[in-house]
């Protein structure tokens, strides 16, 4: 819900800067550009800080998709980065993935021959 009611703001402040500026100065060419600057620093304001904050304190909205023959395991927080744990049968590991603000530090430790309590396939005996 925090979401919709960012982009909400968002929109209304683009829409008032091309108003204001715009139209009732009688000047486009200043309120368009300065419409889309404001648009880009909320953007990257949202992919590089408030994404995970929103999802973490005040229930946003984030989707991750588990990786192709790897099965969800568990989630956890640490501060404001998203562990995830899956498993892959295939390499028989656990592979635990960091999502940071704005994806720029990706941290990712795999555990080899983790078998988290799930049969073993006969040809990996």
């Amino acid at each position: 819900m925090i979401t919709y009611l960012y982009w909400t703001l968002i929109i209304f402040l683009v829409v008032a800067v091309i108003g204001i500026i715009g139209v009732k100065m009688e000047n486009l060419k200043l309120g368009l550009p300065i419409a889309a600057i404001l648009l880009f620093i909320a953007w990257t304001a949202y992919y590089f800080h408030f994404q995970q904050v929103f999802v973490k304190r005040w229930g946003g909205i984030m989707s991750i998709t588990v990786p192709e023959g790897q099965y969800h395991m568990g989630a956890t927080w640490k501060d404001d980065n998203l562990w995830i744990e899956n498993y892959d049968p295939a390499t028989n590991s656990c592979h635990f993935n960091e999502y940071s603000k704005g994806n720029m530090l990706q941290g990712k430790v795999i555990i080899k021959k983790c078998n988290p309590l799930m049969p073993v396939a006969p040809e990996m005996q």
